[in-house]
């Protein structure tokens, strides 16, 4: 299947790992111009030579710059000011007791998941609309439908990306642009991995055991009970930045194992 992605410009936030770079990979594969985005220049610099390497012939640019603030999204579009396809992957998690969370962590969260993303597609939905063509795409989670009671600061600035992402595509009734949010359920990223690993050790349990044990008490719901890989996230993100998903629009889509006991 043709997606039509061949020489489409991708920007990814946050994609030096994880789901982000799984995106770029996939994106890459589809002959598409990615621009990778990390907070350091060595982050993004090894990430470019290890997707060149992954993808032979890869078109792949990056910008160091903490999208989390102003100055750092005016220097990514500033160095990039037009791209077709926007990904808002940039992202904090953690898990910390409500009574705990501060209210610079409030901000930061905001600042991270929301703020990264509304400021972006402030600068490139206009241009989108001009050419009358672009995709955007927000990286939610099943935790926006699902507050988490262990990350309820997260699960709302999930939520909040919801609202930001439905209010822009209904200012796109008519034209070649779509603006969707992608509803990742628990993945085996680089920080989940990692927060999971630690766990298992610190309980003297192999890291299967801790990931059955997770799924059985903290994500019963979970018809998948495993960690999404971030290929399997990636799929998703790559048909709908494609030419291919040009009637999807305004939607809430779910890649979540089955997580969120709902038909809708």
């Amino acid at each position: 299947m043709d997606l039509g992605l061949r020489d489409q410009t991708v920007l990814i936030t946050g994609s030096t790992a994880g789901i982000g770079f799984a995106a770029a990979r996939a994106f890459a594969a589809e002959n598409a111009r990615v621009i990778l985005n990390g907070r350091s220049e060595e982050r993004v610099r090894a990430a470019i030579e290890k997707l060149q390497k992954e993808v032979p012939g890869a078109k792949v640019l990056g910008v160091a710059a903490d999208v989390s603030t102003a100055a750092g999204a005016k220097r990514l579009t500033e160095a990039h000011p037009d791209v077709d396809v926007l990904v808002n992957n940039a992202a904090v998690f953690a898990p910390v007791a409500f009574e705990d969370i501060t209210d610079e962590e409030w901000t930061r969260f905001f600042e991270t998941n929301v703020m990264s993303g509304v400021r972006l597609s402030r600068h490139y939905f206009p241009r989108m609309l001009k050419k009358n063509y672009g995709r955007i795409l927000f990286i939610s989670s099943e935790s926006a439908v699902q507050i988490p009671v262990e990350m309820i600061h997260y699960g709302t600035t999930k939520t909040a990306q919801l609202a930001v992402a439905r209010g822009l595509a209904e200012r796109t009734r008519g034209t070649g642009v779509t603006v969707n949010s992608i509803l990742p359920g628990p993945t085996a990223s680089e920080g989940v991995g990692d927060f999971v690993r630690q766990l298992a050790e610190s309980r003297g349990i192999t890291f299967e055991a801790m990931e059955r044990e997770f799924f059985a008490t903290a994500r019963p719901s979970s018809l998948l009970a495993r960690f999404s890989t971030v290929e399997e996230i990636a799929n998703m993100i790559v048909y709908v930045g494609s030419r291919a998903a040009s009637a999807t629009n305004g939607a809430a889509l779910r890649v979540d194992g089955g997580v969120a006991r709902n038909i809708l």
